[in-house]
């Protein structure tokens, strides 16, 4: 069965916040990893923040009933999947492994509700034929169809990026490699064709490079006739004052790049750091089941006056 081609844009487009809007509403391509929490981090109050970042807001919130040994039940369970070599101990940067999958679980589950929808022989793979057929087969039955959409060129970019994803180039996506697909913006070896995406959707005339111009006219719609919001004037003073690094008046490669993937403050490597240097009681650099479990509290539990609180919701019903 042939899907349309319209709820699956997205896989051509840039995975970013770039949507129709109204002309005054800024449009922002750049990309930011999402917080590990909503919740102020500070550990003197309670461990919220570093439940979250650990779990994930969702995960984090099934451990709020549960009881100090049930906890640790689950913790133990947990640290088996974070100790990737499996030498019994987790490191700092297994942590800091985990902790990204946790940050980028929302982007894991948009993959997982799509998968379905491509893998159409269920061999647990994503081969570029039923991507393509799937994606792009009503255009494929009638190649002379004019309906606004230049699929060739859709097709086209999409097979580039595949190609970029197939990391062994068989033409056919595990699961890592499709998620590579679906959120370039997530993997090293993808921030390339990222980049000239981009470029291509913003550079009209064609040079290779993104003027002024070309700039505010992908940030900012001109159509209406009105007074320029302040947001336009200033996005002109960082295009020169921070944008275009070597003052030639536009942006290549590596300034488009700054731009769009700009180098964030890692906040899972700094949470990662904190949670070692708090359990760690040897002071060997990495962590034991042991420690881990003796500082439950820190990592999922809930402390001991919440469960009360905990048991007493209970009672109430």
């Amino acid at each position: 069965m042939k899907m349309e081609i319209r709820p699956l844009l997205m896989c051509f487009a840039l995975c970013v916040v770039y949507a129709t809007s109204k002309p005054t509403e800024k449009k922002d391509r750049a990309h930011h990893d999402a917080p590990l929490s909503s919740k102020e981090h500070d550990d003197g109050t309670n461990f919220d923040y570093d439940h979250d970042a650990f779990l994930g807001e969702n995960e984090a919130k099934t451990f709020d009933d549960l009881t100090p040994e049930e906890s640790k039940n689950r913790l133990g369970k947990i640290v088996d999947k974070i100790d990737a070599d499996e030498d019994g101990f987790v490191t700092e940067a297994e942590l800091k492994a985990w902790i990204k999958k946790a940050q980028k679980k929302y982007i894991y589950d948009n993959v997982e509700r799509q998968w379905k929808d491509f893998d159409m022989n269920n061999d647990g793979m994503i081969s570029w034929d039923e991507y393509k057929n799937v994606t792009y087969g009503t255009y494929l039955d009638d190649p002379e169809s004019d309906d606004g959409y230049n699929y060739k060129q859709m097709m086209a970019r999409d097979e580039r990026r595949f190609k970029m994803a197939d990391g062994n180039g068989d033409h056919i996506a595990d699961k890592e490699e499709f998620t590579a697909f679906l959120h370039p913006e997530e993997y090293e070896h993808m921030k390339d064709i990222v980049v000239l995406e981009t470029m291509e959707d913003i550079d009209k005339n064609g040079d290779g490079f993104i003027d002024l111009k070309e700039y505010i006219g992908d940030m900012y719609n001109h159509e209406d006739e009105m007074d320029e919001p302040e947001w336009v004037a200033t996005e002109r003073e960082q295009f020169s004052e921070f944008r275009d690094k070597n003052k030639d008046g536009k942006m290549d490669k590596v300034e488009t790049m700054d731009w769009i993937l700009p180098a964030n403050y890692d906040h899972a490597e700094a949470e990662a750091k904190h949670l070692v240097y708090e359990s760690d009681t040897n002071k060997d650099g990495k962590l034991s089941k042991e420690e881990i479990l003796n500082k439950y509290d820190l990592f999922v539990g809930s402390q001991a006056t919440d469960f009360g609180e905990a048991l007493v919701r209970h009672d109430e019903f």
